[in-house]
């Protein structure tokens, strides 16, 4: 009785709560709020709507039907709904990226679980400064305060259902950058540093500074610059701009963009090294398809390797069959090796079923045969970093011997080397290099019978590969890859590179110019050689006559002697050490706020 009793003293309250949540719900007051709402709705969708014009170029008032609205929105990014692999079968494009995978804690939380991945995290997050939502980086408690810093970025225009932006500096910003460039001609990294204090999210600063600091092994401090430039860059979005459609354009030649693509590769180098290929991955599809047809740092050359360390291979495979025909992918070493080893990887897995697994084991076969045909240099540089010693048959053969490596053009080389010293340790896994062997094998039964398909390759070596283009050159000095630096041409390792722009293109799209200094005439050969990492620098100034001869001479043997200075500058800038600035004067100073 007691019990029942309860329970009708129960419903009769609830019953009550409901008549006075009724009564509230039909008041004036949740009338006008509900009516604000309905407004704010239909504002929004005009807003929605009038941004969808801008990027499609539509007349206004096309969009008022949602329906037709969400359509349109789909068609312009060439989006679809998807499953949530990678390499699926779907209508989204090949370099489509998902926002959640541009974070490193998805990747961890699959190899390690959520409780391992976030620990005591949440309540140190309730605390943060930082509002904004951001995809690209999570603003840490230890940054600075955020500041606009003086970047925007522009719609330029719409085409095709592409949008091509690009960042702009204001005045002041402008000014900071002309002050970065001051300090790296004193070559004093103090000097970048007390330009960051004033300017914590000055992106040039912060990459340079960031090769200071992991060139002195302080890798913590280097990924958080990198990640600081990626925050302030991503505060600075276009509304409209979306880095995961694979849809938005960045132009390299404006020298306003080119930090973007450095902090991401940057970033995405921090990401592989620290053990989240597949965020990596993410990343590099993200830079490839801010520029997919130049590609100025030549992701092609590494997104294979990517994709296998973080077991990709259907993503590769894709990539493969739809940008073959008209990027000729099989022409590069990296994709020939890797696309054969992503068929073998396949091959292997448990869930394959047999006749699918005789397919591509077959293909697998075939495919890493045409390439150590295509590419015979390949063989003996991995084995040698693989640790492993061929069989005489093999080291003696002239397929495959010393003639292979000496064969090869300057631009060949440059490619083989990269390719070799960043996979070797994918050729180390089990089972792979007894693949490998086997195939060796009948590559050489092959040569000896004579295969119309050996001259073939042989002559399509000679022709092609005559020399590397920029882009290439630029990839190899970034990747620092030993092995593939070294074979980096005189004109290419005669120039200055530094960290915030390297290797410059010949043909920028300058916006703003750098004021002359007023000793700029009387300048010494050290200032010379940091005023040559602009773009816009023209050693000999400006146009001489052309009956000048002894001029003339005398400006291409200072060219020369720059030359010479800047190997030797580029050994110094190696070793620079910090100078710990004196705490005495200043005992009070928060180490926090640029760190």
């Amino acid at each position: 009785m007691v019990m029942k009793a309860r329970r009708r003293a129960t419903a009769g309250k609830q019953r009550r709560e409901m008549h006075s949540l009724r009564r509230v719900l039909r008041s004036p007051e949740i009338k006008q709020a509900r009516k604000r709402r309905k407004r704010r709705r239909k504002r929004t969708l005009q807003e929605i709507n009038r941004l969808l014009c801008l990027m499609c170029g539509c007349q206004e008032g096309a969009g008022d039907d949602i329906d037709a609205l969400l359509e349109t929105i789909e068609q312009s990014n060439g989006l679809t709904l998807q499953s949530e692999g990678c390499g699926a079968s779907d209508n989204r494009p090949v370099l489509y990226v998902e926002h959640r995978n541009l974070n490193p804690e998805t990747e961890l939380k699959r190899y390690f679980g959520a409780r391992a991945v976030l620990g005591d995290q949440r309540p140190r997050q309730r605390q943060r400064q930082f509002h904004r939502s951001t995809w690209m980086t999570i603003p840490k408690n230890t940054w600075p305060r955020f500041s606009r810093p003086g970047i925007s970025m522009t719609l330029l225009e719409s085409r095709d259902g592409l949008q091509y932006f690009t960042f702009e500096h204001s005045r002041d910003y402008q000014q900071i950058q002309f002050k970065f460039l001051d300090s790296v001609e004193s070559m004093d990294p103090n000097n970048i540093v007390a330009l960051l204090q004033m300017n914590p999210y000055h992106i040039d600063s912060l990459l340079q500074l960031s090769d200071v600091c992991r060139i002195q092994e302080d890798q913590e401090m280097a990924r958080d610059l990198i990640e600081r430039a990626l925050y302030s860059f991503e505060c600075a979005f276009h509304p409209v701009c979306s880095l995961t459609s694979g849809t938005s354009r960045l132009d390299y030649l404006r020298p306003e963009n080119r930090a973007f693509y450095l902090a991401g590769y940057k970033h995405m180098m921090f990401l592989e090294r620290r053990g989240c290929p597949r965020t990596a991955l993410e990343y590099c599809r993200l830079i490839l398809s801010l520029d997919p047809d130049s590609d100025p740092l030549c992701m092609l050359l590494l997104i294979d390797f990517l994709s296998l360390r973080s077991r990709e291979y259907n993503f590769l495979l894709r990539l493969y069959q739809d940008w073959e025909v008209h990027r000729n992918l099989s022409q590069l070493p990296n994709f020939a090796f890797s696309v054969a080893l992503s068929h073998f990887h396949l091959s292997q897995e448990d869930q394959t079923e047999s006749k699918e697994r005789e397919r591509l084991k077959h293909k697998a076969d075939l495919l890493l045969q045409d390439a150590l045909i295509m590419f015979p240099g390949v063989l003996m540089p991995l084995l040698d970093l693989c640790t492993v010693q061929p069989d005489a048959a093999v080291s003696s053969h002239d397929f495959f011997g010393p003639r292979s490596q000496l064969g090869q053009t300057p631009a060949l080389a440059e490619l083989v080397s990269l390719y070799v010293g960043r996979t070797h340790t994918l050729w180390r896994e089990g089972g792979v290099l007894l693949w490998l062997e086997e195939c060796v094998r009948e590559v050489l039964r092959r040569v000896d019978a004579k295969d119309p398909l050996v001259e073939d390759c042989q002559n399509k070596r000679k022709q092609r590969y005559q020399s590397a283009p920029l882009n290439i050159h630029r990839h190899v000095i970034l990747s620092e890859i030993k092995e593939a630096t070294s074979t980096l041409p005189l004109e290419v390792t005669t120039q200055s590179v530094m960290g915030f722009d390297p290797l410059p293109p010949l043909d920028s799209v300058v916006s703003y110019t750098r004021p002359e200094s007023l000793g700029e005439s009387n300048e010494s050969t050290l200032s010379l050689f940091f005023r040559s990492l602009l773009p816009n620098f023209n050693l000999q100034g400006e146009p001489m006559p052309q009956d000048d001869l002894e001029v003339a001479q005398a400006g291409r043997e200072l060219n020369q002697e720059v030359n010479r200075l800047m190997v030797a500058m580029r050994d110094m800038l190696a070793n620079i050490q910090f100078q710990e600035p004196p705490r005495e004067d200043n005992p009070d100073r928060d180490e926090g706020e640029w760190d």
